[in-house]
């Protein structure tokens, strides 16, 4: 029987006087994480741009480097999963059901009430489908890619335990990282995985009711919220008992090829034409403005701020907070894999289906908003989707399929989610035994119902959003201390740029 750390009796205490706080007062917890949110957007904004831009260029540092060429485990070491399998698991873990939630709801929304250009208009078209690419690619993988990357190197490459307070040893020390404030470091990762993940799972009981309530005329209210969560919970309990090589693996390629589905047939029902056209478009436009947008801040003009702070400086905060349990699931499943390899398969590959993905699912929303045969901007978030498909052929089809996709990815997360804090409360076991797991899966669907019925879900992400701060310093020292690593590491093995001075290693 493996060893229950510290880490998990202190976060279960923590998560469980957050959720009592949020339900006996809704209105006080919201008010007071709102206020904190408020207060870190405005004052260090900045902040969170310099932070994100840094990992992005630390990244293609890694890339062009001869440490790349470093393998991710032992020099014998092969991957354990196919580079399909590996891709449809950390795809799954990394976005999942927010592609489907805001891949038409978000550009409609930048559509609607642009950042720059004026609302409804061709400029604003443009402009909503290239903040979408921002928000949602190179910059947010490459916060998951480096923090996936620093756990993967120290637990396959160093023997060290899959903890994000491992890390930090060669910047911090052994002593202290293996004492109180190791702890601290690894229960401050284990309550943002919790945290995002109920959230998430809210959002997703929600969008499953939305559908089938636009689809069947099923109530959308708590009772059927109440009935989602409590399917999907036995089906991802049974799916984390089976295992990781099991379980997360069929559900991540039963993913993609659902995703692949709805992406293909709203790619045909859609405006195709307009479609590759806007993706052609936006992809340079992105591309040319990418340097411009990660460090826009608008300080003189309080109305473009305020965009920024909700949307850019949002996100950013929220990879932050999500980015120990995507990085220590993508650490756990890309051993033997070179850095190089690594973090251009977490880094692009990711970024370019997302963009796809927005190019269809957007340009399709604001050409339906076009038409003017229906507004959707009237339609809750969850619900948007399933008001794009019923002006399109095949309606009913599209939104089957959107449904089981949703279904899925919710499946998915909560699997890959108790397998993460499974490990992070056994002091990094690559094997948590089932028992830990399951505590933390009923404890995540606990939460989300909770604060599905007292309408606590914006207060529990705008308490996300603060960790996401203290977080951000750990990012930091992270790099510094891969960094170091891979230094010494470089020297060791002789690794140059010169290729007859390049001694291979693997």
């Amino acid at each position: 029987m493996k060893r229950i750390s510290n880490v998990f009796w202190i976060s279960m205490a923590i998560v469980l006087a957050s959720v009592i706080f949020g339900v006996t007062a809704p209105k006080s917890f919201e008010e007071v994480t709102g206020n904190i949110q408020e207060f870190l957007t405005t004052a260090f904004g900045w902040y969170y741009l310099i932070l994100v831009s840094i990992i992005v260029i630390f990244c293609i540092f890694l890339i062009f480097s001869p440490v790349g060429a470093i393998r991710l485990g032992k020099p014998g070491d092969k991957p354990e999963f196919s580079n399909v399998s590996w891709f449809a698991m950390l795809f799954s873990a990394g976005m999942g059901i927010g592609l489907v939630f805001w891949g038409a709801a978000e550009p409609l929304s930048h559509f609607v009430n642009p950042p720059l250009a004026e609302g409804g208009t061709a400029d604003a078209q443009k402009e909503a489908m290239r903040y979408t690419f921002f928000h949602w690619g190179i910059h947010a993988w490459a916060i998951y890619a480096i923090v996936a990357l620093v756990l993967a190197y120290y637990q396959f490459r160093k023997e060290e335990p899959g903890l994000i307070s491992a890390t930090l040893k060669p910047v911090l020390g052994k002593k202290r990282m293996e004492g109180p404030l190791g702890t601290a470091v690894d229960v401050l990762a284990v309550f943002a995985t919790v945290i995002g993940v109920a959230t998430t799972l809210g959002f997703g009981a929600a969008q499953i009711n939305g559908g089938l309530s636009y689809l069947f005329g099923i109530p959308n209210n708590f009772t059927v919220q109440f009935i989602i969560v409590v399917i999907v919970t036995v089906l991802f309990m049974m799916s984390a008992w089976s295992g990781l090589g099991k379980g997360i693996k069929y559900l991540s390629n039963t993913n993609m090829v659902l995703a692949i589905a709805l992406f293909a047939l709203m790619f045909i029902t859609g405006p195709t034409i307009l479609i590759l056209n806007m993706f052609t478009d936006t992809i340079g436009g992105y591309i040319q403005n990418i340097v411009q947008m990660s460090f826009r801040l608008s300080p003189l003009n309080e109305e473009h701020r305020s965009w920024i702070n909700g949307w850019t400086i949002f996100y950013w905060a929220w990879w932050i907070s999500w980015s120990p349990f995507v990085g220590i699931f993508i650490a756990r499943v890309s051993k033997g894999r070179t850095i190089r390899e690594f973090i251009v398969g977490v880094l692009l590959l990711p970024s370019l289906v997302s963009f796809l993905w927005f190019a269809v699912f957007g340009t399709s929303g604001i050409d339906v908003q076009n038409a003017g045969h229906i507004d959707l901007t009237k339609f809750a978030n969850e619900e948007v989707l399933f008001a794009i498909f019923n002006q399109l052929p095949w309606s009913t089809l599209l939104s089957i399929v959107a449904i089981a996709l949703v279904c899925t990815f919710f499946i998915t997360s909560a699997d890959s989610a108790t397998f993460v804090l499974g490990m992070q409360t056994t002091y990094g076991s690559l094997t948590p035994p089932n028992s830990v797991k399951l505590s933390w899966g009923i404890a995540q669907s606990t939460v989300a119902l909770i604060l599905l019925y007292s309408g606590g879900l914006q207060a529990l992400q705008n308490a996300l959003i603060a960790a996401a701060f203290p977080f951000s310093f750990i990012i930091l020292l992270m790099m510094v201390s891969l960094y170091r690593s891979l230094t010494k590491e470089k020297k060791e093995l002789g690794l140059y740029i010169k290729p007859n001075s390049h001694k291979k290693t693997s």
